[in-house]
């Protein structure tokens, strides 16, 4: 039986005597978009950032097409195919917005293969002009909003042409239209390979986000993790019907959530109907 694409087994990170990720394990398929959703402080951002290697696990493996990541560093995770965005922008804003884009493209297999820096300002201005902010190529990055500052946080990964795509919260600070057009334009570059042109197979795509509404929409499957644990996993329309699910969104044993929690998950309810 062949290995799946992209698995994460028995994964688990503590902070002291947190366990903010416990004993996780799930696979994604090369042809799912993948929602990742819970309440705040579930472990979603905490499992990303397992995933791309900024955080080291306590136990587990992390495998893509059956090799074990659990040994590399972030640049080699991004070398084997595997690129993401963070819920915290963190762009260098001295910098111009292509460069930006450019700098994750410079590394070890880059200077080997010699390529050129006209080749490298080409691919990022694909890149920006598929988020919708190449008319800004130029200017710094401290001139952008946060709303265009996410959508420079998934033009970088896009540049790299990822086999997976791991988003945190892509769409936070976008209004409803940009929101919705960002979302389209995830779907278009999981079906169609480079930045949406249909050429190749595009990368799969494990995306959290609050937006319920604008993910249901999008993704196959929806995978809900609250307090370091996966408590539901399958279609959008089964997940938000889950009774445990509508529990941790209720927030009966959360105190602070309820009324923006619940509201979202049924924009989500009715998204995947």
């Amino acid at each position: 039986m062949p290995s799946p694409f992209f698995r994460v087994e028995n994964l688990t990170k503590r902070f002291g005597g947190l366990v903010a990720v416990n004993d996780v394990s799930f696979e994604v398929s090369r042809h799912e978009i993948v929602g990742l959703i819970g309440p705040n402080g579930a472990g979603k951002t905490t499992l990303l950032r397992l995933v791309t290697k900024v955080l080291r696990p306590d136990a587990g493996r992390i495998l893509l097409n059956g090799e074990d990541l659990s040994h590399l560093r972030p640049w080699e995770v991004v070398e084997r195919g595997i690129a993401g965005t963070f819920q915290n922008t963190r762009p260098f804003r001295h910098l111009p917005i292509i460069a930006n884009v450019m700098v994750p493209l410079i590394g070890p297999r880059t200077r080997r293969h010699g390529e050129w820096v006209k080749r490298l300002e080409a691919r990022a201005m694909d890149a920006l002009e598929f988020v919708g902010i190449s008319d800004m190529a130029l200017e710094r990055a401290s001139a952008l909003s946060q709303g265009d500052l996410k959508r420079l946080e998934v033009a970088r990964a896009i540049a790299t042409e990822p086999e997976l795509l791991l988003l945190d919260e892509p769409l936070g600070g976008l209004n409803p239209a940009e929101s919705a057009l960002l979302a389209r334009s995830i779907r278009r570059l999981h079906k169609g390979g480079r930045f949406g042109r249909l050429h190749s197979e595009g990368p799969a795509v494990l995306m959290i986000e609050h937006k319920l509404k604008e993910l249901m929409s999008i993704a196959d499957r929806v995978i809900v993790v609250d307090y370091g644990q996966i408590i539901a996993d399958g279609k959008p329309e089964d997940v938000v019907k889950n009774p445990k699910v509508i529990q941790a969104y209720l927030g009966s044993e959360h105190g602070a959530l309820g009324g923006s929690e619940h509201g979202a998950l049924d924009a989500g309810r009715h998204a995947a109907a």
